[in-house]
Formats: C-alpha cells, sequence, structure tokens
C-alpha cells in the first residue's frame, strides 16, 4: 500500500482548505472511513454533543443508480470516536451548509453535498481526489489509500491494535495484524523502549530513595561520633562527666 507520511498528508490538508469537501477528506485521513460511507454520512449519524459519529448507511452506484443502504457486515456498523477539532470542523461546515442557497439543510440529510442538497456520489469523490492530489504536487495516493494511512499513523501513535481494528470495522483482529504488519515491528521495538524507560525510570527512583536514606544514616552516625569524640577530647566536658559521676 502506498501511504503518506504525517508531514505529506499535514501538506494535502493546508492544500484542500478551502475545497468544498475538505471536511471529508479529513475525516477519511484520521477516521480511515471508505469512500461510500464518507458520501453516506447523515446529520443525524453524528452526535456532536458526546463526540461521536455512527456508521449506518453506504451509498453504492447500482444499475438503478446511486442507493443508500446498510453497510455488508455487522463490524462495519459501528460508532467512531471523533476529536474536538474534527468536531469544530463539522460544526462549521454545517453552518456553511445551512447558508448556501438553494440548500435545503434536513438532519436526515446528507452531510456532504456539492450544493444542491443530494449526496455525492463515490466516484465523484475518488475523481476529484485524484486532481487535487496532482495539483497538490505530492507522491500520488488513491483515495482509499487514505484509509491505510489512518490505521497507519493511529498504530504509529500507540493505539492498540484491537482499537485499530475496531475503528476500521474489521471483522478480526487478524485481518488489521495481516494487513498492516509493516508498521507492527516498529511498534514491537517501540513497546520494548517504552518498557525499558518504565523500569528504568522505577530503578533510578528507588536507588534515589536509598541514597536519601544512607545519607540519613549516615549523617547521623557522623553526628553521633562527634559528640562522642568532643566529650572524649574537651577536658572540661571530660571534668563535668568525673564530677557528676563523683556526686553519685
Amino acid at each position: 500500500m502506498a501511504v503518506w507520511t504525517v508531514e505529506q498528508l499535514a501538506a494535502f490538508l493546508r492544500f484542500a482548505r478551502e475545497d468544498p469537501l475538505f471536511v471529508l477528506w479529513w475525516l477519511v485521513a484520521l477516521r480511515g472511513l471508505r469512500r461510500g460511507k464518507a458520501a453516506g454520512l447523515r446529520w443525524v449519524d453524528v452526535d456532536l454533543e458526546r463526540r461521536e459519529l455512527t456508521i449506518v448507511h453506504q451509498l453504492v452506484h447500482t444499475e438503478e443508480g446511486l442507493v443508500w443502504c446498510e453497510p455488508k457486515s455487522a463490524a462495519s456498523r459501528r460508532t467512531l470516536a471523533l476529536d474536538p477539532e474534527t468536531v469544530r470542523l463539522l460544526r462549521w461546515h454545517e453552518r456553511a451548509q445551512r447558508r448556501l442557497p438553494g440548500e435545503r439543510w434536513s438532519p436526515t440529510g446528507p452531510i456532504f453535498t456539492l450544493g444542491s442538497g443530494a449526496p455525492v456520489q463515490p466516484s465523484y469523490l475518488t475523481h476529484r481526489f485524484r486532481n487535487l492530489v496532482s495539483a497538490s504536487g505530492l507522491p500520488p495516493v488513491r483515495l482509499h489509500d487514505l484509509r491505510h494511512g489512518a490505521a497507519t499513523l493511529a498504530l504509529a501513535s500507540g493505539t492498540e491494535l484491537k482499537v485499530v481494528q475496531g475503528t476500521l470495522g474489521h471483522a478480526g483482529i487478524v485481518l488489521t495484524a495481516d494487513t498492516y504488519v509493516s508498521v507492527l515491528p516498529q511498534l514491537y521495538h517501540d513497546s520494548a523502549r517504552a518498557t525499558a524507560k518504565l523500569v528504568l525510570k522505577a530503578v533510578r527512583a528507588t536507588n534515589r530513595k536509598i541514597g536519601k536514606a544512607r545519607g540519613r544514616r549516615d549523617s547521623h552516625v557522623a553526628h553521633r561520633d562527634s559528640r562522642s569524640d568532643d566529650a572524649t577530647t574537651d577536658p572540661r566536658k571530660a571534668a563535668g562527666r568525673r564530677g557528676r559521676a563523683g556526686g553519685t
């Protein structure tokens, strides 16, 4: 698979900032949505207060035309968590869509349209994305590669494999592991370093505690020895001890 680096993805998102479908590109890149599911999103599928997005439909092009249908598998029907920046972008997109002339906004209407209120066709998304990538001058990737990139970035950031599986809607974790096996070795190395770092931090903290305790003990012994030495070498203190001894 061909995926962009973090810097290349950021460059594309900056380049596509003014595109009417910018929020869709953002969602695909960060949440790994397939094009049909992204095109099939409705406002009723998004809970911005809870910061969640539920996949319940997808748009499919058939002989009868564009058809709304349910995802093929139970795993594909899922709820995704949204970060605050994505929520902010969706709120901004909703306000912008409501202001479009001729746009009849509805909570059951599609999130992504081209101004007519009708959803965008998945094939159009592929075509538009290809043109944007070409114009940006970035290495060529497919729209579906953004989905792979989202999974790769999530794994590289330390997200657990099981969480990535649920995010992508894979039926089993083996499929996720097999698909992104090239990313996993680096994660294993990162995990080994993180584990060692945790243990070494605890060892250093323990050594500091032992060192402080030993320092306090040595200081106490030195102070006690000092008092004993003073009493032995100071004639006045020795005489005082003799006098007290004679009195008893």
